[in-house]
C-alpha cells in the first residue's frame, strides 16, 4: 500500500512491490521514493492545513474521497495522501480503495510492515475524533499461557508453560539487550510475549531449553552480580499477553554485516550476525524485514534468508546456527534500498525483524511431488525448501526446480544446482531463459501455460503434489492462474508473497 524503495521488484523471496494481488505501475519521471522524501523535506504544506492538526469526524473523513482530495485513516490517524498519489508504486487506484474511510484493515492485508508514520508524517491531518473502546482486535481475554521465574546465586530462569505439544526452537525468539528481556513464543497466528525491564544486569549469554513433549520453555540468564533479585523486573507494554501476531507489531534488532560476496554480476550474498543476546531461527519458507534510515526516512523491505550454499552431503547445515542470517539480494542500479545495502561496509549494522510468513513445513511432509517455480531472485525461498525436502522428507518421490531467468549470467548458483541434481536422483533442475544467447541449447521463453504443461507433471496420475512459486508479482500471478488452468487445486499451490 505504501511500498517503499524503487519500483523494480527487488531481490528476496516475497514480492517486494505492493504485495498480494497488486502490480507495480510505471511512475512518471521525478516520482521516485527519493523524490518523495525530498518533497516531504521541502517545507511545502502537504496537508493543506498550514501545519495545524485537527480532530477528524467520520463525516468529515468521508467527504475527502476523491483523487484530488483524498484522506485516509490508519490506526486512528488521518493522512492527506493526495500529494502522494503520483509517487505510489501501486498506482492511484490502490490508494483510492480506502479514500475517505478507515483503511487499516486494507493496509494490514497488504503492507503492515511499511513504516507509514515515517513515510507520511508530513501528510498527517490529525486524529480521528471518536476512538472505539472495544478490546484490541484479536486479543484473547483469558490467557492459555503463563510464566514463572526462579533464581540461584548466578542464574535467572524464566519458565513459560505453553501446553503446546510440538514446541521447538523455531517457535521461540529471545532478545536480551541492555537489561531488556523480550521472549516471544509463536503459536500459529498468535504469540505469547514476556517483556520486562530486568531488575539487574545480566550477561549477553542467553540459553533456551525446550521440553518439546510438554511445551515448557526455559529462558536462562546469567546474573552479572551475585545479588538476590526481589523481582524479575518492570513489565513493558505487551508483557504477558497472548494476541494475534498481526496485532503485535514487528520487533527489530540491529545485526552486524560480517561478509558480502558476489553471486552473479548483480546479486550478492550478505551474511548478518545476530546480537549476542538474541536467539532466533528463521523457519523454512519465512522472510524477515530489513530496515534502514535513508535520507532521514525509515525504509523497510522483505527478504527471504537462504543458506550460505546448497549442502551436497545432506547433513544439517552448521550455518543454521541461530547466529547468522544469509540473504541473497539483487542490487538494482536505481534501487534506493539495495544501493544503500550495497554501500554498507563490513562491521556496519542493519535492523532485522522477527520472521514472518504463512508457509508450513507440513505441506511438504505430506507431498509426494514437490515442484518449485522461481523467477530470478524468487529463487531465495526455494533454497531452504530444497535443503529441507531432500534431507528430511523421505516420502517425496520427485523434487523439481523450474528456474526462469533472462540470461545465463543471471542464473543464481547454477553449478550448485547442477551438482545437486547429479547427487540426488529425486532432484531435477530446468533452466528457462527469456533472452538467451545464440549458443544457449536449453529451453527458452517466459512462464506460459504450454511451458508449464511440459514440465509441471505428477510422478503418478494421483500423486499428491505441492507447487511453490515465487518471482516478480506478474510472474507469480500468471503462474498461479496457469497452474489452476492445468487442473491443480488452490491447496496444491503456495505462492510466496509478502
Amino acid at each position: 500500500w505504501f511500498p517503499v524503495g524503487s519500483r523494480s521488484v527487488p531481490a528476496g523471496g516475497p514480492q517486494q512491490g505492493l504485495g498480494r494481488g497488486a502490480g507495480l505501475v510505471p511512475l512518471k519521471p521525478g516520482r521516485s521514493l527519493m523524490d518523495w522524501i525530498r518533497l516531504t523535506k521541502s517545507g511545502k504544506d502537504l496537508t493543506g492545513l498550514k501545519g495545524r492538526l485537527i480532530e477528524v469526524t467520520e463525516d468529515e473523513l468521508s467527504k475527502h474521497n476523491k483523487k484530488e482530495d483524498c484522506w485516509i485513516c490508519i490506526r486512528g490517524f488521518v493522512y492527506n495522501v493526495t500529494p502522494y498519489m503520483e509517487y505510489h508504486p501501486g498506482g492511484e487506484d490502490e490508494l483510492m480503495k480506502a479514500a475517505g474511510t478507515d483503511g487499516t484493515d486494507l493496509f494490514d492485508q497488504v503492507h503492515r510492515w511499511v513504516n507509514y508514520e515515517s513515510m507520511l508524517k508530513e501528510c498527517l491531518v490529525g486524529r480521528m475524533a471518536v476512538k472505539p473502546i472495544a478490546a484490541p482486535k484479536g486479543s484473547v481475554h483469558f490467557l492459555f499461557y503463563s510464566y514463572d521465574w526462579f533464581q540461584t546465586d548466578s542464574l535467572i530462569t524464566i519458565v513459560i508453560y505453553t501446553k503446546q505439544k510440538d514446541m521447538n526452537a523455531e517457535l521461540v525468539i529471545v532478545d536480551c539487550q541492555d537489561k531488556r528481556l523480550r521472549g516471544e513464543i509463536i503459536i500459529d497466528d498468535h504469540s505469547y510475549l514476556v517483556e520486562v525491564d530486568l531488575d539487574h544486569a545480566v550477561s549477553e549469554d542467553v540459553a533456551v531449553n525446550i521440553a518439546e513433549k510438554v511445551g515448557k520453555v526455559e529462558i536462562v540468564l546469567n546474573k552479572k552480580d551475585n545479588i538476590h533479585w526481589k523481582m524479575l523486573g518492570q513489565p513493558l507494554e505487551g508483557h504477558n499477553t497472548f494476541i494475534k501476531r498481526t496485532d503485535r507489531g514487528l520487533f527489530y534488532r540491529k545485526c552486524k554485516l560480517v561478509s558480502k560476496t558476489e553471486v552473479t554480476h548483480d546479486t550478492k550474498l550478505f551474511c548478518l550476525m545476530l546480537p549476542k543476546g538474541t536467539l532466533l531461527h528463521v523457519p523454512t519458507g519465512q522472510h524477515v524485514y530489513l530496515k534502514q534510515i535513508i535520507a532521514g526516512t525509515e525504509v523497510v523491505k522483505p527478504y527471504t534468508p537462504v543458506l550460505p550454499s546448497l549442502p551436497l552431503d545432506f547433513q544439517e547445515s552448521p550455518h543454521q546456527d541461530g547466529v547468522h542470517i544469509y540473504l541473497m539480494i539483487k542490487i538494482y542500479s536505481h534501487g534506493l534500498f539495495t544501493q544503500a545495502l550495497d554501500h554498507l561496509q563490513i562491521g556496519d549494522y542493519i535492523s532485522v525483524s522477527n520472521p514472518e510468513g504463512n508457509f508450513k513445513k507440513s505441506q511438504v511432509q505430506t507431498s509426494e511431488d514437490l515442484l518449485l517455480l522461481a523467477g530470478g531472485t524468487g529463487f531465495t525461498p526455494m533454497v531452504k525448501l530444497l535443503n529441507f525436502a531432500l534431507t528430511e522428507v523421505s516420502c517425496l518421490r520427485t523434487v523439481k526446480l523450474i528456474f526462469f531467468n533472462k540470461t545465463e549470467d543471471d542464473i543464481l548458483w547454477r553449478n550448485q544446482l547442477e551438482q545437486l541434481a547429479l547427487k540426488d536422483e529425486r532432484f531435477e533442475v530446468q533452466f528457462i531463459l527469456s533472452q538467451p544467447s545464440e549458443d544457449w541449447v536449453g529451453k527458452q521463453g517466459k512462464i506460459s501455460s504450454s511451458l508449464l504443461s511440459e514440465f509441471v507433471k505428477r510422478s503418478r496420475r494421483d500423486s499428491k503434489a505441492l507447487i511453490c512459486i515465487c518471482g516478480p508479482t506478474p510472474f507469480t500471478e500468471q503462474g498461479v492462474q496457469y497452474l489452476k488452468d492445468l487442473g491443480y487445486s488452490q491447496e496444491e499451490i503456495h505462492a510466496f508473497t509478502a
